[in-house]
């Protein structure tokens, strides 16, 4: 938690331990955290320069030394004023990064000496795809757009989950659009439901023409073999240039066309298709239903059976992929069926 801070492992321990007592001695810190008391007499020196801890007065500590030369105890500086100077100094080395990196894209996209490394780059093996495929997802800052064909080749699906999930942690736009066979793996449609609940948005299509995933509308990344043909894995990486744009407008494109999931309780349903509509029998069923008229009266005043009511009913649900009545009415109101 504090090593980004710029604290290590082992201060961190000494530190944290310390939080929860008033004073404490190197004996009693190394006692509470396993390191060695020599260790822990030289860590807590470190932090003590570093104005996180003080030496604590033998009246504060409350506890007589034992004969001989006094032991030091130390006490928490409060953190409010120890820790503001370090992550202030942290937001500036990242502040000087971000214009560093931006000054160093500019300079790279617009050197006349490579105008085709500029726009798109190759990229072969396992280690160095994956590597690249994180750069993208994780440097995204607010817009994600991914194509999900078939198996992970390069890139395990462990990993690009928890990239996904990081991107979500961040608040950044995430769209997906998956060929329905990328559903098919074990576990996909209990990780996918956990996504959607997060925030990711997700559509499904019965094919894709590739595999891809746009960072920001700055960079995107294309497999360059759609199946495991024994080759090392490769891919492209484009940069902002008419063909990013022609991706973009493809992944919109099919966006567009594609039916939506949405998380039930235990697992993912799939929008109907535009076809499928429910019949007028059915929304007049349906209208009784959410008025909160009760089946046999529906029946009643509609002159059918209770089996016509039940199987009409059941088929508006199939149609909404609604596992209870009360999501077969929020997909009626959200669908327009009315």
């Amino acid at each position: 938690m504090l090593q980004a801070l710029g604290l290590g492992l082992a201060e961190e321990t000494v530190y944290t331990a310390l939080l929860a007592r008033p004073t404490a001695s190197a004996h009693d810190l190394a006692r509470q955290t396993g390191l060695d008391e020599p260790e822990t007499t030289r860590i807590l020196l470190g932090l003590s320069s570093r104005g996180l801890v003080a030496v604590a007065a033998e009246a504060e500590s409350g506890v007589p030394d034992p004969p001989g030369p006094p032991t030091p105890r130390y006490r928490l500086t409060p953190p409010s004023v120890a820790l503001a100077p370090l992550l202030v100094e942290q937001r500036n080395a990242l502040q000087r990064a971000e214009t560093a990196f931006s000054m160093l894209t500019e300079q790279y996209r617009s050197t006349a000496a490579h105008p085709a490394g500029s726009v798109m780059e190759v990229v072969v093996g396992v280690e160095q795809v994956a590597h690249r495929f994180h750069q993208l997802q994780r440097g995204a800052q607010r817009e994600l757009l991914v194509f999900l064909v078939g198996d992970p080749i390069a890139v395990p699906r462990a990993d690009a989950d928890a990239s996904e999930s990081s991107a979500l942690d961040r608040g950044i736009d995430f769209r997906v659009v998956a060929a329905k066979d990328y559903l098919d793996g074990p576990d996909v449609g209990r990780d996918v439901r956990e996504a959607i609940m997060a925030g990711l948005e997700l559509r499904l299509v019965d094919s894709l023409p590739l595999k891809m995933v746009v960072s920001d509308r700055e960079r995107a990344m294309v497999p360059l073999d759609m199946a495991d043909s024994g080759d090392e894995p490769s891919a492209i990486v484009v940069h902002r240039s008419g063909l990013l744009t022609a991706l973009v407008h493809l992944f919109e494109k099919e966006w567009a066309q594609a039916r939506p999931l949405y998380a039930t309780a235990t697992g993912v349903r799939a929008e109907p298709a535009g076809d499928q509509q429910p019949t007028e029998g059915e929304l007049e069923v349906l209208a009784l239903l959410l008025a909160g008229v009760s089946d046999r009266r529906v029946a009643s005043q509609l002159g059918l059976s209770i089996r016509t009511v039940e199987r009409r009913t059941r088929r508006l649900m199939d149609l909404a992929g609604a596992d209870s009545r009360l999501q077969l009415g929020w997909h009626a109101a959200r669908a327009g069926w009315f």
